[in-house]
């Protein structure tokens, strides 16, 4: 059996720091044979995806805003774990895929970025992963897929549309962890999000105030990553190594670090090109 963690999307030094400091544990309490990050959101380009690896993620996943860092542009060649989503044009810097050897075999990763309400829109996800997955299952048949995406219809039906054909679907972006963990008939794992890595006191992982008040006077504003208590939100996830399929999947739901992290400043946000504040 393969055990499977995966994390939904680190915010900012709070998150990034949790994930480090509990990872080893994490690690050895689920005995877990792979680790997969969502970290478009941790910050820091390439020091950070390299701390993150160092920490015990296998393979660190991303979204819309894996572009917010320009350095990350040369180091997603130079780093095949680090994968942005796979259905951006040809030429595209970097993979949107990978396979990995465990001591219980191979296993893959799919990054796929979905298209309503998310910009950029990228090419059709059902096809780009639909060739994806043909293509992986050469390899192996235990693959998780990251569908980064705004609306439970479409991940719910990226999940439909690959029962049977991976091991696992797990959505991100909307930083909220949904309640609707099931194996779908094929044998597919799926959570529609994976919810955040970050701090509770907040909004969506940013300050409550800058939020709140982006919302009532839709002024520019800046939005600092929020301080205080941290947790670690994701889901575990068994696999036959077999054949692929899962045979459970649990929420996972851990406390951060004692101390948490100093929020991290941002800089303004033009509102006229920056996404709204449920879209971060």
């Amino acid at each position: 059996m393969l055990t499977v963690l995966f994390l939904g999307d680190i915010v900012g030094a709070p998150g990034r720091n949790a994930v480090v400091a509990r990872l080893p544990e994490l690690k050895e309490k689920h005995a877990l044979d792979f680790v997969i990050v969502n970290g478009e959101n941790a910050a820091g380009g390439r020091g950070i995806t390299i701390e993150l690896l160092r920490a015990g993620a296998s393979v660190v996943t991303t979204g819309d805003h894996i572009w917010d860092q320009k350095e990350i542009i040369q180091f997603l060649d130079l780093e095949p774990r680090l994968l942005r989503p796979l259905n951006y044009p040809d030429g595209a810097p970097g993979n949107g895929s990978i396979v990995l050897e465990t001591a219980k075999g191979k296993i893959g990763v799919i990054n796929v970025q979905a298209r309503t309400f998310m910009q950029p829109i990228l090419e059709n996800p059902f096809r780009a992963v639909q060739a994806a997955v043909t293509k992986m299952r050469q390899e192996t048949a235990n693959i998780i897929v990251d569908v980064h995406g705004e609306t439970t219809s479409e991940k719910i039906a990226l999940g439909r549309f690959l029962d049977g054909k991976v091991s696992a679907v797990i959505g991100t972006h909307t930083h909220v962890q949904t309640a609707d963990e099931q194996i779908f008939p094929g044998g597919t794992a799926f959570l529609c999000d994976a919810g955040m890595c970050g701090p509770m006191n907040s909004i969506l992982g940013r300050a409550i105030e800058p939020i709140m008040n982006r919302f009532i006077s839709n002024l520019p504003a800046s939005f600092p990553v929020a301080a205080g208590e941290v947790r670690l939100r994701g889901a575990l996830i068994e696999i036959d190594e077999t054949t692929g399929r899962a045979l459970r999947i649990m929420r996972l739901d851990e406390p951060g670090p004692r101390e948490a992290a100093a929020s991290e400043p941002e800089p303004p946000i033009d509102i006229e090109q920056a996404p709204s504040p449920e879209q971060t």
